[in-house]
């Protein structure tokens, strides 16, 4: 197992998904009174995890047809310009 990797993957998607439209979600379900706290978590955790997995599959497809450095380098403009339209439009 490489811990690196690992560390690497946790601390960026750990970071990336504080405070975002999935957690603010996941706590106004957990703040209904009437919601089972538990069946909140599964749900968001299983949720997590299948968009994880399909990421993991995409991923591992895409690098089949197109190098890992033009997908680092197509995310990286796709950021700047998700950045740059999210100025313009405020």
């Amino acid at each position: 197992m490489d811990i690196k990797t690992l560390a690497i993957v946790f601390g960026t998607i750990f970071i990336a998904e504080l405070g975002d439209k999935t957690q603010l979600a996941t706590l106004l379900f957990a703040a209904d009174r009437a919601a089972d706290k538990w069946l909140v978590f599964v749900g968001a955790s299983t949720a997590l995890v299948l968009t994880s997995a399909i990421g993991v599959m995409a991923g591992g497809l895409l690098t089949q047809v197109v190098s890992p450095r033009h997908l680092s380098i197509i995310a990286g403009l796709g950021f700047i310009g998700i950045g740059v339209w999210s100025l313009w439009t405020a």
